[in-house]
């Protein structure tokens, strides 16, 4: 597999070269690019990941920092602690530049409605028809992510009142250990931890009645504005890098499946079975309109709005376009 791979990616560095030659004439060029990334996230780019191709292309030390939700993500962007964020979720991305951090989204990390959602616990016997019964209790969610923004949208067209829900804010992790013990009612959160609540009970709306009341999930690539700013051509370079490893998954994805799953810490069917739920736009669809050239912008609007109507950020900006810029992602090949 290693051989196979390698191979696959020796084309890969080809198509990339001309922008690898580019950057090795920067004298400024940092020694290490240090990316945000999940763990028990299995996404395309991992190949590349694996293989080493980003610090080849780019010419640097690719550092992967793990961490448990977008929010923290935000922060180290913020701090300069971390130069770009792989999959951070649009909802921290949103609560993040509404608060004026300054970073940038200029990619889509993939799309997804099914491995992101809020499971109720079978002994509190909750559905849909009752779930106000979730007032007065508690309900595990990190705070100021998608599975956040989802369970608000949810439980506003449930009629139910938020305010009147006892939320912890938890990791994932954490909030599936909280339903396994029977400490919350309903626990939210995505990827593996997703899949151990379901151990413990349903979920309260599924992905296909969501995307129904326009409820869209998708994660994006986000980067410190000073190393934008600093090194335009290394983001393109990434960008690259992560639609030739989204190209290659797309075309043959059994050939990559076992690299990714090692690579996301999940054993082959679990990583398999999240694969399986996840779309990774294309150059074409990302520069298009129904994703950076319009569509996002609008509905990271929606989004912040949403947020200040419940009382979770205290404004949203007139127009999210500064903040959401394509045209790295124009320059790819």
């Amino acid at each position: 597999m290693k051989s196979i791979v390698s191979n696959t990616f020796k084309v890969m560095a080809l198509t990339a070269s001309v922008l690898a030659a580019g950057s090795a004439l920067a004298a400024d060029k940092p020694d290490t690019v240090t990316v945000g990334y999940f763990l028990e996230w299995p996404t395309a780019n991992q190949i590349a990941q694996v293989e080493k191709t980003y610090d080849k292309i780019m010419g640097v030390n690719m550092e992967w920092r793990a961490f448990d939700s977008g929010t923290a993500m935000s922060a180290a962007m913020a701090s300069g602690d971390v130069d770009m964020a792989y999959s951070q979720g649009l909802v921290p991305f949103t609560v993040a530049v509404s608060q004026g951090l300054p970073i940038t989204m200029v990619g889509i990390a993939v799309s997804y409605a099914e491995n992101d959602n809020c499971v109720v616990s079978t002994k509190s016997g909750i559905n849909q028809s009752n779930a106000k019964e979730l007032e007065g209790q508690r309900v595990a969610v990190p705070f100021g992510t998608v599975a956040h923004y989802k369970m608000l949208r949810v439980l506003s067209h449930l009629n139910v009142d938020s305010t009147k829900i006892r939320l912890l804010d938890m990791a994932p992790a954490d909030s599936a250990a909280a339903i396994a013990r029977g400490d919350v009612a309903m626990a939210c959160g995505w990827g593996g931890a997703l899949r151990r609540m379901k151990a413990y009970g349903p979920v309260l709306m599924t992905a296909a009645e969501q995307e129904k009341l326009g409820i869209r999930v998708f994660d994006v690539i986000s980067t410190n504005n000073k190393f934008a700013k600093k090194h335009p051509e290394l983001v393109t370079q990434f960008l690259q890098v992560t639609n030739d490893s989204n190209s290659a998954f797309t075309k043959n994805p059994k050939q990559y499946q076992p690299v990714i799953a090692k690579a996301s810490g999940l054993n082959l069917e679990d990583s398999n079975q999240v694969l399986a739920l996840f779309d990774f736009p294309l150059k074409e669809a990302q520069v298009s309109d129904q994703w950076l050239g319009g569509a996002v912008q609008e509905f990271t609007k929606e989004v912040a709005d949403f947020f200040v109507l419940h009382k979770q950020i205290p404004k949203a900006l007139p127009d999210y376009s500064a903040t959401i810029d394509s045209s790295f992602f124009e320059k790819v090949n």
